[in-house]
């Protein structure tokens, strides 16, 4: 696949692709057309043909998509064919729910420790890990080759915590502080505003209220 830029509305539908196909793997449909495939993601087959010529195109005219291997190749194209060790800052509420969703394992996400802030939640196991103090944080980055750390802490600290995460070589931020993160571009950040998605959701409600949907 040559190096050229993907828009971002690419990607973000990739991992419903890739989600999809899994579904269809599971029931062991093996080949599926681009029309099928629109039909039960709602997207049109342009528009699933467009994406994945991004990438080569992975399918035959006439032919279809084999649904094994498109699920295979979208996966790595995702980083999914290797695994990614994960750090939680913050063991409030979201952070130990976040710990125990099974469901990333499955995917190569492995949480591999859990720091606070609170003494009082030191010691404390979620699942296999244990809650250890912020002062902990870099050396353990470091020994365990973390490259992703999950941010469920208040804005007011995010920024600081993160620069220390960038010095001891973390990769990548999945961000739920409300807060832009100051970090270097190599950096890469996946913020995620809870409240957002809900407005969302509240938006479209309305929308179908006031009859602007056919």
């Amino acid at each position: 696949m040559e190096n050229k830029e993907i828009s971002q509305a690419v990607i973000s539908r990739l991992p419903r692709y890739f989600r999809y196909l899994g579904e269809l793997k599971d029931e062991g449909i093996e080949r599926i057309s681009s029309q099928e495939l629109s039909a039960i993601m709602d997207v049109t087959a342009s528009q699933i043909r467009q994406d994945f010529n991004n990438f080569g195109g992975f399918g035959q005219q006439g032919y279809g998509y084999k649904v094994e291997y498109l699920y295979e190749e979208i996966g790595k194209i995702l980083g999914l064919d290797r695994t990614h060790n994960l750090i939680i800052i913050g063991a409030g509420n979201l952070g130990q729910a976040l710990a125990n969703y099974m469901n990333f394992e499955r995917r190569g996400f492995l949480f591999q420790g859990i720091f606070d802030n609170n003494p009082n939640l030191y010691g404390k196991k979620i699942r296999d890990m244990e809650i250890r103090p912020m002062e902990e944080m870099e050396n353990f980055v470091r020994e365990h080759n973390i490259d992703i750390a999950v941010l469920t802490i208040p804005k007011t600290s995010a920024d600081a915590v993160a620069r220390r995460l960038v010095d001891n070589g973390i990769k990548g931020i999945w961000n739920f502080a409300h807060v832009d993160l100051d970090v270097p571009k190599s950096i890469q950040v996946e913020n995620v505003h809870l409240s957002d998605s809900l407005m969302k959701l509240t938006y479209n409600i309305n929308r179908f209220e006031q009859g602007c949907y056919s």
